[in-house]
């Protein structure tokens, strides 16, 4: 396999994990009342979209294609469906908990990534970022939670 084709498989991964993060927020924002989770909830759903943006455009400036956005993969599409069957109990403080362990198992795939020593450094820089920006997510949601309870 090309060094070209195999960073950008191990960037289509995170990406369609970040199409599912993004799709989770979106259901979120649709299944709960209070507006300050609402909003919330829209911003980390823009911040996964940009996410994806970077994404997909390291993944052709490496020459490669990037996943189609409908692709549902692995653990991420597991947390984020249980984040839908939660949303039948309409209860914010399930959504939101459910929203953290899909944080959570993103945070773990962007280390696992950061782990790689392959990775060009625009790459490393890339992922620092993402993987900074949802533990913040992950502080932020533990402290509206506690505001929920």
């Amino acid at each position: 396999m090309k060094y070209t084709e195999e960073i950008s498989n191990k960037l289509n991964e995170l990406l369609v994990k970040n199409y599912d993060a993004e799709k989770g927020y979106i259901n979120a924002i649709n299944n709960v009342e209070g507006k300050n989770l609402k909003m919330f909830f829209k911003r980390r759903a823009s911040e996964r979209s940009e996410f994806a943006k970077e994404l997909r455009t390291e993944i052709l400036q490496y020459g490669e294609i990037p996943e189609d956005s409908g692709s549902f993969k692995g653990a991420m599409h597991r947390n984020w469906m249980t984040l839908k069957s939660t949303f039948s109990s309409n209860n914010e403080e399930a959504i939101l908990e459910e929203a953290i362990r899909g944080e959570q198992a993103s945070l773990e795939e962007y280390k696992d990534m950061l782990k790689e020593r392959n990775m060009p450094p625009s790459i490393d820089a890339l992922l620092l970022k993402h993987k900074n920006a949802i533990q913040a997510a992950i502080n932020t949601e533990k402290v509206q939670e506690e505001l929920i309870s």
